[in-house]
């Protein structure tokens, strides 16, 4: 007698953003995926996203969806908050009807950079931007509805989808420009491969709660800038210079936290933690930039 195997079913919505491209393919290995973006879809509308999730019936939710743009949630907070708060609550109260685990995708930008140490997962949030408040919103909602969940707190993330700061830092290099770049912000640059990858390592778990999925180690902006410019995929590159500003002379309309380093401190006590250090990762990423081009 053979019994017919059914692969768990997860559902990714912003599947064709920077971390969503990323996880549909590190989970396919292992896993049915749902890809779902905005045209599947709008999470600000109840009944379409309602619709859409109980007929996909997923075993978990993986919500990657949000207005991420920084600036332009300080310029539309509405949006913001509509789609990052609300978008969310939407998911959440339709993973509880279905009884099934929500993964949430939250930001280091919860955090008002004050305190000296790296942020644990205890710390008090108190957001400085609409992005920021917008995003603990949106956890805040997911931990109403549900009992099932997990918050997953990131930073500086990068990839290959979407926009980041390593793509903006060598299309203006590419244009022979002069680059300013803030140095007293400091925080993790995280590869959405990694990320994938640890949240790969989660999915079967039942240890809900709010977890950082950090790379390892920290920098500022700038010392971001120049490990990018270390790498021998720039050699191609005009000669740049590269000059260290503060965040008052590099005005922008959302205000950041001088210091959102998140310590992977739940990870590390349950063994969890698979987060290589940032500068082995953006090495990685750089030779994968080139291949792509």
């Amino acid at each position: 007698m053979t019994t017919d195997y059914r692969l768990p079913t997860i559902l990714v919505t912003g599947a064709e953003g920077q971390l969503g491209s990323e996880l549909v393919k590190v989970l396919s290995d292992g896993y049915l995926i749902i890809p779902a973006g905005r045209a599947d879809f709008d999470i600000t509308h109840f009944e379409a996203t309602r619709n859409f999730i109980k007929e996909a019936q997923p075993d978990a939710i993986i919500h990657t969806a949000a207005f991420t743009d920084v600036d332009n949630c300080e310029n539309q907070q509405d949006k913001a908050f509509n789609v990052n708060a609300v978008g969310t609550k939407n998911v959440a109260i339709v993973a509880k009807e279905i009884d099934v685990r929500l993964f949430y995708i939250s930001t280091d930008y919860v955090f008002d950079g004050t305190k000296e140490d790296p942020y644990l997962e205890t710390d008090k949030p108190n957001p400085v931007n609409a992005y920021g408040k917008s995003k603990l919103l949106g956890e805040n909602f997911v931990k109403e509805q549900l009992h099932k969940f997990f918050i997953i707190r990131t930073a500086w993330l990068y990839g290959l989808g979407g926009k980041n700061f390593v793509k903006t830092m060598l299309n203006l290099a590419r244009r022979g420009k002069q680059l300013q770049v803030v140095d007293d912000q400091r925080g993790t640059p995280t590869y959405a491969v990694d990320l994938a990858r640890q949240i790969k390592k989660l999915l079967p778990l039942t240890s809900y709660g709010t977890y950082h999925c950090v790379s390892q180690g920290n920098c500022t902006w700038y010392e971001f800038a120049l490990e990018i410019f270390k790498s021998p995929n720039t050699r191609d590159l005009k000669p740049i210079t590269i000059r260290p500003v503060t965040s008052e002379e590099f005005s922008r309309p959302a205000k950041r936290p001088k210091n959102s380093v998140l310590k992977n401190h739940m990870l590390k006590l349950q063994g969890l933690d698979i987060m290589p250090p940032w500068e082995e990762s953006l090495r990685e990423f750089m030779t994968t930039i080139r291949r792509n081009q």
